[in-house]
């Protein structure tokens, strides 16, 4: 049974096959040049700052924040972290990672001490009590879905900024094309939408089912 299913894997692959996810299939999601969100997110520091409110910018702790930090001006304020992504940072600072200084909220942590500092937290601590200690507050999220108004909406953030690390609808379509690939496997995402896109281009493409489903519209919005 198994070696019929490896020669039926290999009969496919020789035909030119791609494996591709979908997380952002729909036209919808068009990503803006990286340069231009990070000026929204560093403006959006600086009017903070100047109505004396701290901005906490909701991330997940591994992958987005990092990026994030790379994104953000540091010559503004400093830089605070939850837990999650301060030992998240730390790890890849001991594995050779530069990453720009930042500081660990503790529970003697006074935002007196940072005036200005911009927080990064997960969505976990968002509208928390660990989010209180900062008093008035301005808070944003990070995510390819804030894409959507309705995402945004039930956030319930000051800001969203559209900021994904999956390829967006013109990403995967330019992926796609460049491998000169026959049989398509989309899997994770908009699946059934983006297979019918490619049938109708007049390739021959499938879902591929999984279990693991990876970032989706409801994980980011409710997490």
């Amino acid at each position: 049974m198994i070696g019929k299913v490896k020669q039926r894997l290999k009969s496919l692959f020789e035909r030119h096959s791609f494996i591709t996810e979908s997380t952002f299939g729909l036209p919808v999601f068009r990503w803006a040049a990286q340069a231009d969100v990070a000026q929204q997110v560093n403006d959006w520091w600086c009017t903070c700052k100047a109505d004396g409110k701290t901005p906490i910018l909701g991330t997940y702790s591994l992958g987005k924040a990092q990026r994030l930090l790379s994104m953000l001006d540091r010559q503004t304020a400093p830089i605070l972290c939850h837990a999650a992504v301060e030992n998240t940072n730390a790890v890849l600072r001991a594995q050779g990672l530069s990453l720009p200084e930042t500081h660990l909220v503790t529970p003697a942590t006074q935002v007196a001490d940072f005036p200005g500092a911009l927080v990064l937290a997960p969505p976990s601590a968002m509208g928390s009590t660990w989010a209180r200690r900062f008093g008035p507050v301005s808070t944003a999220f990070a995510s390819g879905w804030m894409q959507l108004r309705g995402v945004r909406r039930r956030r319930a953030t000051d800001r969203g900024f559209v900021i994904s690390d999956h390829a967006d609808w013109d990403g995967l379509n330019a992926a796609i094309t460049e491998t000169g690939a026959e049989n398509i496997y989309v899997t994770h995402g908009y699946t059934e939408v983006f297979t019918r896109w490619l049938n109708e281009k007049g390739l021959n493409a499938q879902v591929v089912p999984t279990k693991f489903e990876g970032d989706t519209l409801d994980s980011e919005a409710t997490e």
